[in-house]
């Protein structure tokens, strides 16, 4: 059997500073203390639709804004457009340069919006249809 340490410590890591769609919106609707997701797309992006109660602050404006929105005890919660992008990344980097706990929300803002969760836009919140390519249309929980 060979030394999966490596492995252990890969996997270890990725959940401690990545989480899903499906799990940033358990947190949310249980209310759990302390969270805060931040979208740091552009205003156009931001306009176009964005998830429920987060907070608008694109990446470039973080180093300068967030300690002014965003408490030093919170857990930050970044995301971009999708599996595409690489923003969220790059706002969770700036975010943890600040010495905030952070994850970066694996799937992003498509992905949010393909599993049916709530989308905020100008004219009030709406619901997309679940995608049965990214969640059970059933509305069960996948059990992953």
């Amino acid at each position: 059997m060979s030394d999966n340490s490596a492995a252990l410590a890969h996997f270890a890591a990725r959940l401690a500073f990545e989480t899903d769609v499906s799990d940033v919106a358990a947190d949310l609707a249980a209310g759990v203390p302390g969270v805060v997701v931040i979208d740091s797309r552009s205003r156009e992006s931001w306009d176009q639709g964005h998830i429920e109660g987060a907070v608008h602050l694109p990446t470039a404006e973080i180093a300068v804004r967030a300690t002014g929105l965003v408490p030093g005890e919170a857990m930050v919660v970044t995301y971009c457009w999708g599996p595409g992008c690489n923003g969220a990344t790059r706002a969770a980097l700036e975010f943890a340069k600040l010495g905030y706990r952070v994850k970066e929300m694996i799937g992003g803002f498509e992905y949010w919006a393909r599993e049916g969760f709530p989308v905020e836009t100008a004219s009030g919140v709406t619901r997309r249809p679940v995608d049965a390519l990214t969640a059970p249309v059933s509305g069960a929980a996948c059990a992953c």
